[in-house]
């Protein structure tokens, strides 16, 4: 199966958010790699510091290393977006 960027990137938040790490609930950055093709784990790497740039994903450094969840002041723009792209709602 074939990814195109935005359907990483709206897969990544949909992960998350299915998962409910949402807010104060936090994952390793790494756990977002999981459920795509291992080839394509540089580029989910990159793919995943968008939304974190865009206030979409807040972070929260650890000493074992940099934890993420999705920011629950804009939950809505994440579903709608997930709706959107990927057609799944919540």
């Amino acid at each position: 199966m074939e990814f195109n960027e935005d359907q990483i990137k709206a897969t990544l938040l949909y992960n998350l958010r299915r998962r409910k790490v949402i807010g104060n609930v936090h994952t390793h950055f790494d756990t977002l790699k999981k459920g795509f093709p291992s080839h394509l784990g540089k580029n989910i790497d990159k793919l995943a510091k968008q939304p974190i740039k865009k206030g979409l994903i807040i972070t929260k450094p650890a000493s074992y290393g940099l934890q993420v969840s999705l920011n629950k002041n804009r939950l809505k723009e994440i579903e709608a977006l997930i709706l959107k792209i990927l057609g799944i709602e919540f």
